[in-house]
């Protein structure tokens, strides 16, 4: 059968598809069969790297230190011993690897390490100083782990904890930890089926049929795993491996595809993620979720998207005060009313160094703010001022559609990128913010779908932002050393929503690389899986991976409704927007597709995206809209006029890894910072801005008032790695002011606290704290609280400590104390900035835990207050 399309990684014929030896091919419409072997344990580098964690941190190296050692076993030696290793200090197997060789199956490596030094610590002064200055106390130590790159161990660090393979113990009391590790088992290798039959009944879901058999067995795949994914209770399962139901990846499968295919399902998914107080549930996310992360408002579009598909008016006004009452929380505890933007993390990227420099913790992933999560905010607020018209709340209407106008001019602001062509990932810094000038696929697909970026930029974002072999990766350029899952990753649900975006921008080369990047891996793996590596289009390379996935099943069915067929569902109609690519000219069609009180067996001819003929039973339908009023069975025929669209290009590019993040210093007026491996200069950032350019690795700086350094690392292709670790560089201390002194002094026995103690805040301890400062000086302050909060981990659970800070009934902000650490109650930190101008004298500050401080949990909203400190910025 012909070919439709290829590169230099695989081919797409219409009846199968050929990635080297590898061949999956359309027996029929319902059956598929694939030879895919996934390459992960055939040929693995016997060259071992690793890292020693305590308790499940990334805490005893600086990126880009790791042990390393060479896993070739001496002739005749069941296992390989390593030196004994001490923990942080670097050890580097200098064996040379001969050409060909590789990591044998099932080898034992037993790893020695000297925890000596660190027990030496705990029993002298209480706590051990990691890299990073941290204290960790005695009390504290949970266990020591191992991190790496060979199975089975991984780089997941925030789930160390959880993996008891990957702890040592000392089980002679000396001080010398010991595991025994089984690599490269053939018993865990992952695989996937080399057949696929239909054998669940989908025949009253929507049919299809074209003249490609590969394309057609696919969508048959999808239709019996999104079956498959409905658990009893008539709610969705999130994937295979992913039992529950998850806000984000519901929300996102129910705008691509659900809401169509299982609108009844769809609604009692949703409902499954509203709170006790009416609210919408961030399920997931650093720091203890809320409102460290605040993609939550997805819900509201996929709700909307009910609606515009069942046109169900109880649905409507049941989910609009739920909308409604998210939206007013978020504009307390979210919004950022100097940028117009939204805070919180990047929507769906929820793994904090998979996205992020390791150097921010989850309170600074709460200050930055995300592309996608905006459009997200955005759209909900767009959708909310939709309802509040449709229920005749014109305030509302009016209010919430400028708040949106004020996200959209906030992002078109602070976030496009005028010499690259497409929006920047996202702010983020300490006091003051940059630009992270990585592509961020899902808010670029999404800022053109939802028309955050106008006709002449959406056409920009989508032939400019940078795509790879195997499709159009989370972010670009990649993150070195940090494993794929998002970094250095292709998720096909993203994919489905980036072809979505490139037929709306009239690109045709777009939307097939966009098709045929999502029917690879499907065709291949025989199943919609989550994710697969950027590099090599593989499963099995992931951190984390499942089949059945959801979203990608929806993403699949979405590129035939929404994207084939290009089904446009509004508030009064379904109207009909076409986009085949020449490629995939033909007959196609489209039977049983349920739309509000109508069945609609639809037919598609030609290919373009311009419509020649469109009729409703035989009779022409007026701009190409099925009224919403409309019923019965009816037959809707379609001729496109055969004619491409403009040529307009995509810019594919090699699967690039920008430079590792610098760490910087500043002694006797210079920064310094040690060379970064493939940088060819620096960018030095004086408070978000760019300050000098320079080759060397130091730079003389003039300290004035206060000043917050960044250096970012260049390579000779442009590429730039994060900006370091903001390092303030002040002329005067900041103020303190120990909150022991302004209440009562909890008994808690926690220790690394200052002063003379600390105070308790939750729900009912403390919940108004009145804070007397004074202010020596006119200027802008930042205000923080060092705090602890030992409620749970760094990266997930709904614990997340958060309050109002007011000076009299001025709202300053609020005060967001994320999760440190399971039960690690001594590990303190700061809470985020609040920059505030004050005037020079005495004044009251209150903190206080308001309605619209409540977390995600709704019971444990708890937190330790060192102190309140303010430093003046200007």
């Amino acid at each position: 059968m012909p070919l439709i399309w290829k590169n230099e990684a695989f081919a797409l014929y219409a009846d199968r598809v050929e990635q080297g030896p590898y061949v999956a091919r359309a027996v029929s419409r319902t059956e598929l069969t694939s030879n895919y072997q996934s390459p992960a344990n055939a040929y693995q580098d016997p060259r071992i790297t690793f890292k020693f964690s305590l308790n499940g941190q990334d805490n005893e190296m600086a990126p880009g230190q790791d042990h390393s050692l060479v896993a070739l076993p001496a002739a005749g030696a069941a296992e390989l011993e390593s030196p004994l290793l001490t923990f942080g200090r670097q050890f580097v197997d200098k064996t040379v690897v001969p050409a060909n060789t590789y990591l044998a199956p099932n080898t034992r490596l037993k790893l020695w390490l000297d925890m000596r030094p660190v027990l030496a610590a705990f029993q002298k002064q209480g706590y051990y100083t990691t890299y990073q200055g941290q204290k960790l106390y005695q009390q504290d130590f949970k266990g020591v782990f191992v991190a790496g790159n060979t199975a089975p161990l991984t780089w997941d660090f925030a789930n160390l904890a959880g993996k008891r393979e990957q702890e040592l113990k000392d089980p002679d009391g000396n001080g010398i930890y010991e595991v025994t590790l089984v690599l490269n088992s053939p018993a865990a290798a992952k695989t996937t089926a080399g057949r696929w039959q239909q054998t669940l009944n989908t025949a009253d879901l929507p049919q299809y049929r074209s003249d490609y058999p590969i394309t057609d067995a696919l969508y048959n795949l999808a239709l019996e795993e999104a079956r498959r994914a409905v658990e009893p209770d008539s709610t969705f399962r999130t994937g295979q491996e992913w039992a529950g139901v998850w806000t984000r990846d519901i929300s996102y499968s129910i705008i691509l595809a659900q809401a169509t295919l299982q609108p009844r399902v769809a609604m009692n998914s949703l409902l499954r993620k509203v709170s006790k107080q009416g609210r919408i549930i961030q399920d997931t996310g650093t720091g203890g979720a809320y409102p460290c992360s605040t993609d939550r408002m997805i819900w509201a579009v996929a709700a909307w998207e009910i609606y515009l598909v069942t046109g169900d008016e109880a649905w409507l006004r049941q989910v609009y005060p739920i909308i409604r009452n998210s939206i007013e929380d978020d504009q307390q505890n979210a919004y950022d009313a100097q940028t117009g933007l939204v805070r919180g993390e990047s929507s769906f990227l929820d793994w904090r160094e998979q996205t992020y420099p390791r150097w921010m913790q989850p309170v600074d992933i709460y200050q930055s703010e995300n592309l996608g999560t905006n459009i997200v905010h955005f759209q909900a607020n767009q959708v909310l001022a939709l309802m509040a018209e449709h229920l005749g709340e014109a305030t509302v209407a009016r209010q919430t559609r400028e708040q949106a106008g004020r996200i959209k001019a906030g992002i078109n602001q602070q976030l496009w990128q005028e010499e690259k062509g497409y929006y920047g990932q996202f702010l983020y810094g300490g006091n003051f913010l940059s630009l992270s000038p990585k592509a961020e696929a899902l808010g670029e697909a999404l800022s053109v779908l939802y028309g955050v970026a106008d006709e002449a930029r959406a056409k920009t974002v989508v032939a400019r932002t940078p795509v790879t072999a195997y499709g159009i990766p989370c972010l670009y350029p990649q993150i070195p050393g940090i494993p794929p899952y998002h970094n250095n990753a292709v998720w096909p649900f993203m994919q489905s929503f980036w072809g979505l975006a490139a037929a709306r921008a009239g690109n045709e080369a777009s939307v097939l690389e966009s098709m045929v990047a999502v029917y690879r891996p499907a065709a291949l793996f025989l199943t919609n899986k989550e994710n697969f590596v950027a590099q090599n289009g593989d499963f099995a390379g992931t951190q984390i991976n499942s089949s059945n996935m959801l979203w990608s099943l929806s993403g699949s069915l979405g590129l035939v409704y929404k994207g084939l067929f290009g089904m446009d569902f509004q508030a009064d109609g379904l109207v009909f927007r076409p986009f085949v690519p020449q490629a995939f000219q033909g007959r196609r069609e489209l039977t049983g597709f349920r739309y509000r009180g109508a069945v609609l067996d639809i037919e598609l001819q030609g290919f373009g995206n311009e419509i020649s003929t469109i009729t409703l039973d035989g009779q022409p339908l007026p701009a190409a809209t099925v009224p919403a009023t409309l019923t019965g069975r009816h037959t809707i025929r379609i001729e496109l006029k055969n004619q491409a669209p403009a040529a307009a290009s995509t810019n594919r590019v090699a699967n690039w890894f920008a430079p590792e993040t610098p760490a910087v210093r500043y002694a006797a007026g210079r920064l310094s910072w040690a060379p970064v491996a493939g940088a060819s200069a620096y960018q030095v950032l004086r408070n978000g801005q760019f300050a000098a350019r320079t080759t060397g690795t130091s730079l003389a700086v003039t300290p004035g008032l206060y000043a917050e350094y960044q250096v970012v690392a260049v390579d000779a292709g442009g590429q730039e790695s994060f900006a370091s670790e903001p390092l303030p560089v002040p002329s005067q201390p900041a103020q303190l002011v120990q909150l022991e002194t302004r209440a009562a002094k909890s008994s808690k026995a926690y220790k690394g606290f200052s002063g003379t103690g600390f105070v308790e805040i939750s729900r009912t301890v403390n919940t108004h704290l009145t804070i007397p400062v004074t202010v020596p000086e006119t200027g802008l302050y930042a205000l923080d609280f060092r705090y602890a909060n030992g409620n749970g981990p760094l990266n997930t659970d709904n614990k997340c400590a958060l309050r109002t800070l007011r000076l009299g009934q001025r709202q300053l902000g609020t005060v967001v104390l994320p999760q440190r650490g399971v039960a690690e109650w001594s590990s303190w930190g700061f809470s985020n900035p609040i920059l505030v101008r004050l005037p020079k004298g005495s004044h009251t500050l209150t903190l206080r835990f308001e309605p619209a401080n409540e977390n995600m949990n709704g019971e444990i909203n708890q937190a330790m207050l060192d102190y309140l400190r303010l430093t003046r910025v200007q």
